[in-house]
């Protein structure tokens, strides 16, 4: 018993925890969102995300969350300019 107490002492709470968000990232869908505040791509001024979970997807509101689990929401009321990319 006393080899299995040695053993098991080196697994850890916080590797579990490690393992489980590994595996579970594995099977989640992420997203590359951009976002463009003119009507122009590729300039200066756009904003690229990659996300793991989108909230509101309407045409005049956006609202994701990162993979930093921010939430980040973005709303005009002549609409949006965004792509949404499935990774």
């Amino acid at each position: 018993m006393n080899w299995f107490i040695k053993w098991f002492g080196i697994w850890t709470k916080e590797w579990w925890i490690c393992l489980w968000n590994t595996l579970r990232g594995l099977f989640q869908t992420r997203y590359e969102v951009t976002v463009s505040f003119n009507k122009e791509w590729g300039d200066a001024d756009d904003k690229t995300y990659i996300t793991k979970k989108l909230l509101v997807q309407k045409e005049k509101h956006l609202k994701f969350r990162t993979e930093d689990n921010e939430v980040v929401e973005y709303r005009s009321a002549a609409g949006l300019n965004y792509i949404i990319k499935e990774l």
